[in-house]
Order: C-alpha cells, then structure tokens, then sequence
C-alpha cells in the first residue's frame, strides 16, 4: 500500500481505536504530515522501537508496541519451545504512554502464553538488566526513549544474559517482527484475565532490596565511605526521570547525609518541563541544580537522565571556587583509575583483568590500562557490546571483568547488569570523592593529576540534524560521499589509519596495507591522525542526525583544547 492507502487503512479497518482515528483525522490535508507518519513503518532496529508517539505506522503507539512484542513473542516461542511458561520482565520510565505500553507489551505476552514480569512503578533501565537475571527471564523489555525530547519514547529488549540484543538474534527478532503485515494478526488478551492466569505478575520491592545490596557489595573503601560521606555536599537532580528513589537511597545508605534534591526536578514528569532537553550532557539541563549547589556549597552536583543509565557530573573546583564540568569520557576515567589503584593496593587486581568501552570513547583508558597491566578492549558504539563482552568473558572464561564506560555518560561497575547504570555510577564516583576527600584532594584535583600522568587527553562530539525521509537520505550520501573519498588529512593532521567496519576494513594509509577490523558490521567510519587525534562518524540509530566524534592528545590543558576546537570544526567541514 502507498502512503494515502495506508492513512485511509488506519481510518476505516475497525481494529484501530476510535481515539486513534479522532487523532488521524485532525491531519486530513495535511500531506507532509501524512507522509511522515505512513511513509515507512516504525523501525524495529538492533535495539527496538524508539520515535515520536502518534498515530501512524511510523510513530510510537499502542499498535506499534503490540507488532513488535509478537515478533518477540514469536521468537521466544521458536527459541524456548521446550519452556512451557517462558518469562520475560518488563520495566518503564516516566515518559508519557510509558505505563500504557509497558501494559500492552505485557498483554501481548500474556496472549502468546509468556508470562510478564511487570514492575508496580516506573525503575531506572540497569533494574531491569537485574531483574530479569534474578528471576530466571528468556528476555526483558523497557519501555523508554532515555534523553530524547518529551515527545519521543520507545522499547529495548534485553535477552537472558541481562544484555541488550545483539548479532545475530537481532536481526532474527527484527525478521519476526518485519514479517507481521497485519495488525490485527497480533494477540493480547485482557489484563485481569492475564492476571487472573498468572501471566502478568508484579515485581515489588524485594527485587530493589537485592539490587541495592549487589551494589553495596562493589564499594571498594567502605571505612573510608563511611567517615568521609557525611562531611560531603552533594547536589543531585532526577530530571523528572527514575532516578529520584534509587540514587537517593544507594547514597543514604552508603552515608551521605547532604544530599539536596533539586525539588522543581524531582518528581516524574513526561513533559520534563523544567528542561528543553533531558540530557544530562547537556549543560543547560544542569541550571537549576547547579543554582542550588551554590546556594548549599555542594561538593559534587550530578544529574541522571529519564531512564537513570546516564550519569552527568560537575564538582566544586578549590583552586578556581567554580564548579567544573566533567564530560562522559572524565568520569569515566576517575571511576576506573580509583577502582583499578584501589584493588591493586589491596591485592584484589586479577592477572587477566579486563576493561571494555567504545571505539568512539577516550584514549586516556588505554594509558591508565597499560599502567596498571589490565588488558583494553574495544567496541562498537552502544553498551550493548560492552555487556556482550561480560557474557563472551564468562563463557570463554578468558577475562575478569573490572569496569566497562562509554563517553556519552554511561558506566557499569560489576557485572549483577548488563547495561550502564547511572544509580552504581553515582555510588561508585561518591566513594571515589570521598577517598579523595580523606586525602585532601578534590575531584577536580584529581582529575588534573590524571591528566599529568596519563596525558592531556580531550574529546568532543558535534551532530547535525537531518529530520524526515529527505534527512535520512541525506545522512546517507555524507556517509558515501566520505567512504568513496576517504580524506588524506583532517585539519591540517595527516590520517594514519582508516578504517571502514561496514566494510570490515582497516587501511594502512602509509603502506596501503588491509586488515580485518574484527567488530561486527557498522555503518561507523573511523580515522587516526598523526599526533594521537582521531575522528569519528557514524548515524545515530536512534535520533536523525549523524554525529562526528573527535579526540586529540595535547601538551597542557591549553594546548588540547586548542587542538579539539581546530579539529572538531575541521570535522564539521566533512558534511560540506
């Protein structure tokens, strides 16, 4: 069907509500508008669903929700058939409809014979990666469009080992998933019925009991917590997400006793309204908690996106008295080197210790690994590889697992998850302040001594928006147009190395030598300079833009920041 027949489809088949139809009529002669929401169907990409909730084949709804979860369903059935009641937990934000369709991907399963583990209240993601491991579940769901504007939301599903699904059960979900034509195929069933045979089930609060127990297990200098915590100020925003309760208790726990809640952020709130953006990298998104922080002294001010797997950071500088931004790859940092000089001073460092990130990630990791003789191990962009990497570990029972990061604020401390979490991220950088505090050092002093002994490392990202049909085809000829006419230089730095993982190529630039990159195939392309800066450019596969990260190594702090604005402009340019 064209895009007009699809739109009179969804007005006249008796299936869809009449709320829905209510909602379709209201853009009658609107033909962009049309077009926008029938052009295609929603993507069910390698991670799930995520768009703008309406309407239409191409938004987030209750129908898109249901198609999804019965190709899930679908695949569960072929790939647990021995199982008679498979389960699968089911965890949702705040955002609006969040609740609705965590319900209806519930009752989707309920109807396939799946029994639904369904949170009482909304949970930050990284509980979700817990609960379906501590209840024996084939799979999870969560029903969340982390930073994204308030409009958006969106579904991930997670397999057995806790992880978000990847190659090649990916793509064979999505194939059941694509192989749905109608939706009136789909099966639910009624909720009470659900209830009433066992299949949509709630999980209380023993499984936050256990979680909050796991992540007490990781702090590494519970003396040290314990004396220095209460001395420290911190400043904490939810950003009207999941973190309110969990972050707030993980740090009461451990302590801290000054903790001040940012009040217009703290409670749930779908519109986010205090915010244009709920991202906590973002530095606007921190203005109303870094005011409070000045008004209380705060030592550390940290803020957590709607779904609590990122973590943002400032801390009150002592030689400057201003508060410094820390960036996904800074935090990062601070975590792994206290928590790897942590265990080597008590003995506790494995031989066959390993760190996990992204290839888009900072290089610093690589200088504090080989310091410390643990082996360094990249991925492609997205935690899901990182938590791939934990199962590989134990299956092969090659590494130990330390500590996994990714720039865009996201870490995982221990392996009882499988995806970053911002609430053990929290923890674990309160702990590292207030061991620093014992020793009369600031986070940001720290930091500065990071940066001597390992290098003025510095990163930076830049996108562009490119929206609709003509946006994406758009982002398509950039990626081309680079790969067929792969640069010699990048802001004056000669390129060294290029690589191609859609390809899964590595080019010698010196020597015209090819390799294989080894990761799993990405529309990702990469390229290393001369002078240890590198960039990279990729789509983003949950947002319409295509992103440029950069990285460059300075002499001082002036120097790299020089370096980082020179290049990332030069990166910029790459879409001219």
């Amino acid at each position: 069907m064209n895009v007009r027949e699809k739109y009179e489809e969804w007005l006249e088949n008796p299936y869809f509500d009449e709320e829905t139809k209510k909602e379709l009529r209201g853009i009658e002669g609107d033909e962009a508008q049309i077009e926008d929401r029938f052009y295609r169907d929603l993507a069910f990409g390698t991670g799930g669903l995520r768009g703008v909730i309406g309407a239409g084949t191409n938004r987030m709804n209750i129908y898109t929700v249901r198609k999804a979860t019965q190709g899930l369903a679908n695949y569960i059935r072929q790939e647990r058939a021995a199982d008679p009641v498979p389960g699968v937990a089911v965890a949702y934000d705040s955002r609006h409809m969040s609740k609705e369709f965590a319900d209806e991907a519930a009752c989707c399963l309920a109807a396939n014979g799946i029994r639904a583990w369904v949170f009482s209240s909304l949970r930050p993601t990284p509980m979700l990666s817990f609960a379906l491991r501590e209840l024996g579940c084939t799979a999870g769901i969560v029903v969340t469009a982390s930073h994204n504007p308030p409009e958006y939301n969106g579904y991930k599903v997670y397999w057995a080992d806790g992880a978000q699904i990847t190659a090649p059960r990916d793509k064979e979900i999505i194939r059941e998933v694509n192989a749905i034509s109608d939706y009136a195929c789909v099966k639910t069933m009624e909720k009470a019925e659900a209830e009433q045979r066992g299949l949509y089930r709630l999980i209380g609060s023993e499984i936050d009991d256990r979680y909050m127990e796991e992540l007490k297990r990781l702090v590494l200098e519970p003396e040290i917590v314990r004396t220095e915590a209460r001395k420290l100020k911190v400043v904490y925003t939810p950003l009207h997400g999941t973190g309110n309760l969990p972050v707030r208790r993980i740090l009461k726990e451990l302590g801290f006793e000054q903790v001040y809640v940012v009040k217009e952020q703290e409670l749930p709130h779908g519109d986010f309204p205090t915010v244009s953006y709920p991202n906590p990298e973002d530095a606007k998104a921190f203005s109303l908690a870094l005011k409070l922080a000045e008004e209380v002294d705060a030592d550390i001010v940290l803020a957590t996106d709607p779904d609590a797997d990122r973590l943002g950071v400032y801390a009150k500088d002592a030689v400057t008295g201003r508060y410094m931004s820390f960036t996904g790859n800074m935090s990062g940092m601070l975590i792994m080197e206290y928590r790897l000089s942590r265990k080597k001073a008590q003995g506790r460092l494995p031989e066959n210790g390993a760190v996990v990130t992204t290839i888009v990630s900072g290089k610093m990791s690589k200088a504090i690994a080989d310091a410390y003789g643990v082996k360094r191990i990249e991925t492609l962009t997205g935690f899901k590889y990182i938590g791939e990497q934990i199962k590989y570990f134990e299956q092969e029972h090659s590494f130990e697992y330390l500590f996994g990061y990714e720039e865009s604020y996201g870490c995982l401390v221990g392996t009882y998850a499988r995806d970053k979490d911002a609430v053990s991220a929290v923890m674990a950088l309160c702990e590292a302040a207030a061991w620093y505090h014992y020793h009369g050092m600031t986070l940001c002093d720290q930091m500065r001594q990071l940066y001597r002994a390992y290098g003025y490392h510095r990163e930076g990202l830049c996108t562009v928006t490119l929206k609709g049909q003509d946006g994406a085809r758009r982002i398509r000829e950039i990626m081309e147009g680079i790969r067929s006419s792969v640069p010699q230089e990048i802001g004056g730095a000669r390129v060294t190395q290029f690589r191609d993982y859609r390809k899964n190529l590595v080019l010698d630039c010196a020597s015209g030598r090819q390799t294989a990159a080894g990761l799993p195939e990405s529309d990702v392309l990469y390229f290393e300079m001369e002078g240890g800066a590198w960039c990279c450019v990729r789509p983003s596969g949950t947002e319409p833009k295509i992103k440029f990260y950069v990285g460059v190594l300075g002499t001082d702090e002036e120097d790299a920041a020089g370096k980082l604005e020179h290049m990332t402009a030069a990166a910029q340019e790459m879409v001219r």
